[in-house]
C-alpha cells in the first residue's frame, strides 16, 4: 500500500472496528465484487479522476 494511503486506511480501520488493514481491504473487494456492474472504464474516465485528483493537491496547496 502506498505511504500515502496509510493514514487514511488505518483511520478507517480503525473508526470501522477492524483487527487489521488487511480486513478492511478485503471487505472493500468482496463488497465491489457483490455490487452491480457500472459504466464500462475508458481514457476518459481515468482522465476525469486524475483531473478531480489535481484540483483537490492545486486546492490543498492554497493558503488558508
Amino acid at each position: 500500500m502506498p505511504d500515502t494511503l496509510k493514514p487514511i486506511v488505518d483511520e478507517q480501520v480503525s473508526q470501522r472496528g477492524y483487527g487489521t488493514s488487511s480486513e478492511y481491504a478485503r471487505e472493500l473487494l468482496l463488497a465491489g465484487a457483490a455490487s452491480a456492474p457500472t459504466a464500462p472504464t475508458d481514457v476518459a474516465y481515468f482522465e476525469g479522476l486524475r483531473n478531480r485528483v489535481r484540483e483537490i493537491t492545486k486546492a490543498g496547496d492554497q493558503p488558508a
